[in-house]
């Protein structure tokens, strides 16, 4: 099959939008793993967006309070918090799939991968591709 079989031709079309889960990698505190993020992923990202075709890039970070963070999990049965999430947004799920596909995309794809090897656990952060539904926005 192909990499977008089963994908209606509306969601073909429409914006995608990739949703990455981190967690630090564990010798990391939270205040380096975010400052590395911002600091030195976030203008990396930024330097490679053209190339990767990447309309947008949102970088979530976790408060860093952890009576907080355990109250709330408590109280809904939660699981671990992840530490932030990251999203990139793509004009069609076509310019998505097709990024990587030339050589300068194929490099800045293991450029970004190597970085977030340096501080990203890649193991315990889940990441997905989706459609945005908007409920609740300003002036609706």
């Amino acid at each position: 099959t192909t990499a977008n079989s089963g994908a209606s031709s509306r969601t073909r079309r429409s914006v995608v939008k990739l949703v990455f889960c981190l967690r630090r990698l564990p010798h990391l505190s939270l205040a380096e793993f975010q400052e590395y993020w911002l600091q030195k992923h976030g203008p990396l990202v930024r330097s490679h967006a053209e190339t990767l075709r990447i309309r947008r890039y949102v970088q979530t970070h976790t408060l860093d309070n952890a009576g907080l963070q355990r109250g709330i999990a408590s109280y809904r049965g939660a699981p671990e918090a992840y530490d932030g999430v990251a999203e990139l947004w793509w004009d069609s799920l076509d310019d998505l799939l097709q990024a990587p596909a030339t050589p300068e995309g194929r490099a800045a794809s293991l450029e970004l991968l190597e970085d977030e090897r340096r501080f990203i656990d890649h193991a315990r952060s889940p990441l997905w591709v989706a459609a945005e539904h908007e409920i609740v926005s300003p002036g609706a």
